[in-house]
């Protein structure tokens, strides 16, 4: 038999999906774009659309990702201790860790509404302050330390806490939701413990916002006319494994990543996998979607699945202009001239890890991002450019984000053959290296 496994590249265009506006014809930013080199790749490949986990349910791009690396079965270890990883920081195995934020409150309505955040230059001095002041407390037996983050963001550290299953206190949507009050998951393991930390929790959070209410800095703040940051929030409930499997063990392949932010340079280093760090150029897209597929390509040579990722598209759907994000899309995809030459040696698939709408009030949602994959051997389909009402009618129908690894896989001609054990893991691929008997 002929050893023809092929590599994998799978590049995530980050909030790729929309919804169609009057703006551009009745047309998502996809399909008004001028996708030359995605459309390329389209004809000689097959398409589909990708729904990380159902039509209409929206997700965060982390929890996507884990799913499309193959972890859905899994236990997330949560994106605080992800982003931890990803600034350079080495967060305690086993212990229950929050991202901690500074915000400025405003009272109504029986509650507190969430207004300005820290800026990232201009309030560094005084946010270190603030966070000096709230460091290092303890309260019924836990003990409550913190990781500098970035500016105004830190991790929040709860050793003795027993449990991270409490809910957040930060209003990721505080437009609609004041400052909420932490309360044990519903789901919780262990219920007692869990409404055990969500009370001292919710003790610590109100004393820290009397620390910060009378803080000279926020003195010096009202004075100057500026928000005082008086109210610390957290989420991102976290917990690092010590039994984490890698990438390699549970998926069978040896993964790298060429990342552009924290949250996948933490993602790529908790999963073990080799981590290729390139600054995001926003003047230059073209050129710096071209490194990165340079850079992938070279990374194909040694591996068996590369990771590509670039935050402009999600970024530009949230600026809520349309026409721009279209724009984004276009300047992206000039960068991607190398990708079909690239699927005449392996596996080649674009989407996106979610939809972020670029018109209305959502920040992400639950609708088909346009998926493409073109590999020796595969079978063109009838779809002819890159877009998702195109992609609805390719043959690679509807995938959720656990399924795209696998289908991946087969393609590479690496597929886990049920009803063999080639040892104790049974990996979403056929693994690259079992080991071997001693002679």
């Amino acid at each position: 038999m002929v050893d023809d496994r092929l590599p994998i590249l799978l590049v995530i265009l980050d909030g790729l999906g929309d919804r169609a506006c009057a703006e551009l014809g009745n047309r998502t930013p996809c399909e008004a774009a001028n996708t030359v080199n995605l459309d390329a790749l389209v004809r000689c490949g097959a398409s589909g659309v990708h729904l990380p986990f159902g039509p209409g349910r929206s997700t965060s791009s982390e929890h996507a990702h884990w799913s499309l690396f193959g972890f859905e079965t899994v236990s997330f270890p949560g994106r605080a201790a992800i982003e931890a990883l990803g600034v350079g920081l080495m967060p305690p195995i086993g212990e229950p860790l929050f991202h901690l934020a500074l915000r400025a409150g405003t009272p109504r309505d029986g509650a507190l509404y969430l207004g300005a955040r820290a800026r990232p230059k201009d309030d560094a001095e005084a946010a270190g302050e603030l966070f000096e002041a709230l460091a290092g407390r303890q309260l019924q037996g836990v003990s409550f330390d913190l990781l500098p983050l970035r500016t105004g963001e830190s991790v929040l550290v709860t050793r003795g806490a027993g449990t991270r299953e409490v809910s957040d206190s930060d209003a990721l949507f505080d437009h609609i939701h004041p400052w909420m009050r932490p309360r044990a998951l519903a789901e919780a393991r262990d219920p007692t413990a869990a409404a055990r930390f969500a009370g001292i929790l919710e003790r610590w959070l109100y004393d820290s916002r009397r620390i910060l209410c009378s803080h000279p800095v926020n003195a010096r703040r009202r004075s100057a006319g500026l928000p005082p940051l008086d109210v610390a929030v957290t989420k991102w409930a976290s917990l690092i494994d010590a039994h984490m499997p890698s990438f390699s063990v549970h998926t069978g392949l040896r993964g790298a990543a060429v990342t552009d932010t924290a949250l996948y340079r933490g993602l790529a280093r908790l999963l073990d996998m080799t981590v290729v760090d390139i600054a995001y150029d926003a003047t230059q897209p073209a050129a710096d979607m071209r490194a990165r597929i340079d850079a992938a390509a070279g990374l194909l040579d040694s591996h068996d699945f590369v990771h590509v990722h670039v935050k402009a598209t999600d970024e530009a759907a949230h600026t809520k202009r349309p026409g721009f994000k279209r724009q984004v899309i276009e300047a992206t995809d000039a960068g991607l001239d190398a990708l079909l030459a690239l699927s005449a040696k392996a596996v080649v698939a674009v989407t996106g890890d979610h939809a972020s709408p670029s018109v209305g009030g959502l920040l992400h949602s639950g609708d088909p991002t346009p998926f493409v994959v073109a590999a020796p051997g595969l079978r063109p389909d009838a779809v002819t450019s890159f877009g998702e009402r195109a992609a609805l009618a390719g043959e690679c129908g509807r995938l959720c984000a656990n399924e795209v690894l696998p289908f991946l896989a087969g393609l590479a001609n690496r597929p886990f053959f049920l009803g063999h054990r080639p040892g104790a893991v049974q990996t979403l691929a056929l693994p690259n290296a079992p080991e071997p008997m001693p002679i």
